[in-house]
């Protein structure tokens, strides 16, 4: 049984890295059972097959196929291997992490763009290049390698989220897409659906049934919620008075801003400055 669940992991902080290896079992051998493991167990089939289920779902993972276990999870040998198989394994932790389904991930964090997005399961389109990354991270020294452990499991990471991005992006989404990456290039600026459908030359009714269907919301809601989310790290990072930062988030009037940030926030923006400096 396959899972199509995206593991969704809020940065900062990312991952950390713990331990890596490679592990070759014989026929008969078993992969080990483990519940509550407390950090994330990803795996990566190089050779032969191997059946591993957790909370009820099972998988026959083959060459170049991924699974990434989770901390709270019951894992366990479904059967014993049926063949000489290798895999490699990362261990790696984050605290701050949700499961959402591909189609079906939270609108909102979708405006957010720290946020990493890693397949539950994933069949690598090009195996080598992440059993390079592996055998790179096995030929470092332990205990010596901190940045370039840190920086080989951003990349495994990032390549397992390209893979799935790759594997699930029809013309529609890639406009969604495109659309939201405008939106977040010109925030300051006034954008109507009519300007954005100049600029991407598709009619403006489509591009909002593409949006929401892509991120649940229009492209307006898309443009305020970025703002807004814009709007927060300024208050945390900046002295600037609310009124500079409604400007630099493209806000016109700094009533308004401070009205849509109180609905969304449920507090005015001066008094959410004021509770994340405490």
């Amino acid at each position: 049984m396959q899972n199509n669940n995206l593991i969704e992991m809020s940065t900062p902080p990312v991952p950390y890295y713990w331990e890596s290896g490679r592990s070759e079992f014989r026929i008969g051998d078993r992969h080990p059972n483990r519940r509550n493991f407390g950090i994330f167990d990803l795996i990566i089939v190089a050779e032969g097959e191997l059946f591993i289920g957790e909370n009820g779902q099972e998988w026959a993972l083959g060459r170049g196929d991924t699974l990434l276990l989770l901390p709270d999870g019951e894992h366990y040998s479904v059967k014993p291997c049926e063949q000489d198989t290798a895999f490699y394994w990362v261990h790696f932790e984050h605290k701050t992490w949700k499961t959402s389904a591909k189609e079906g991930a939270s609108a909102n964090s979708f405006t957010n763009p720290h946020v990493i997005r890693i397949p539950k399961h994933v069949s690598l389109i090009e195996p080598e290049n992440g059993f390079k990354l592996m055998r790179q991270l096995l030929s470092l020294t332990v205990g010596d390698s901190f940045w370039e452990e840190q920086n080989l499991l951003s990349q495994l990471l990032s390549l397992l989220e390209s893979e799935t991005l790759n594997k699930t992006s029809t013309p529609a989404r890639r406009l969604a897409e495109k659309a939201a990456f405008y939106l977040q290039q010109n925030f300051r600026k006034d954008i109507t659906n009519e300007i954005l459908a100049e600029e991407l030359h598709f009619h403006p009714n489509y591009i909002v049934r593409c949006m929401k269907n892509r991120y649940g919301m229009t492209p307006s809601h898309y443009l305020l919620e970025f703002r807004l989310d814009r709007a927060k790290k300024l208050l945390i990072s900046s002295e600037w008075s609310i009124e500079r930062i409604a400007e630099e988030v493209g806000f016109r009037y700094a009533p308004y801003f401070t009205a849509c940030f109180k609905r969304r926030e449920g507090v005015t923006p001066l008094r959410y400055r004021k509770s994340v400096q405490q």
